[in-house]
């Protein structure tokens, strides 16, 4: 009876991870359910999605570093022209998803609990990995762009200037305010609150990760 048990335990939290997996895919169409599934902030919640959470941070870090202004100049840089452009992109990913998973994690946990908001460290950690989904999707407009202006995108003064690179820029913030939008629905969705309350957490979340971006800026 034991050893039953314990498949069925087994069973069910495969269950719950592919479950997870399946709720990434849909967050950016049907979000509310996504978010509300992340009011269960259990130990055993917060492992099951925890790779999938892990996983989104990554993309969204590569896509980060992908549309920042060190990867257009990228080839510039003599004491960068041994490193390979992929390998590049991976490795400043991973420290670009940990900074913003842990730090823009830690900004929205603050923004919420100034506003009243009662829910843990961990879970908005989570919330904010679910909502910005779309910048992992931005990834789109990487290969988009590879495949019009090749390495050009990684050099200063390529064919990718101009008005492409002003389109792209147009559709990367769209990307991105589809991301703030979905962070709105699941602090909503999460917490229970009002739009009102919910577009102050917004904004102050905004303000606050802008200023921490600047202070890294002045003494990173």
């Amino acid at each position: 009876m034991s050893a039953i048990r314990s498949h069925n335990h087994a069973v069910s939290g495969e269950d719950r991870d592919t479950a997870w997996w399946l709720r990434a895919l849909l967050v950016a169409q049907a979000p509310r359910p996504v978010f509300a599934a992340l009011r269960n902030d259990s130990r055993e919640a917060a492992e099951a999605r925890q790779d999938v959470v892990a996983s989104i941070a990554f993309f969204v870090g590569v896509a980060l570093t992908a549309f920042s202004a060190s990867a257009a100049t990228f080839a510039d840089d003599p004491a960068r022209r041994g490193i390979v452009i992929p390998v590049w992109l991976f490795i400043a990913g991973v420290f670009v998803a940990i900074l913003n998973y842990w730090l823009a994690g830690g900004v929205l946990f603050l923004a919420l609990n100034i506003l009243g908001g009662e829910g843990s460290y961990r879970r908005a950690r989570h919330l904010l990995a679910f909502a910005a989904v779309p910048l992992a999707l931005s990834l789109v407009l990487l290969l988009v762009r590879l495949a019009i202006y090749g390495g050009d995108i990684f050099r200063a003064g390529g064919s990718d200037g101009g008005s492409g690179a002003r389109v792209f820029g147009v559709l990367w913030l769209g990307f991105a305010l589809w991301a703030l939008a979905l962070l709105a629905i699941g602090i909503r969705t999460v917490e229970g609150w009002s739009w009102r309350r919910t577009a102050g957490a917004t904004a102050l979340f905004a303000l606050l990760a802008a200023l921490a971006d600047v202070a890294l800026q002045i003494f990173g």
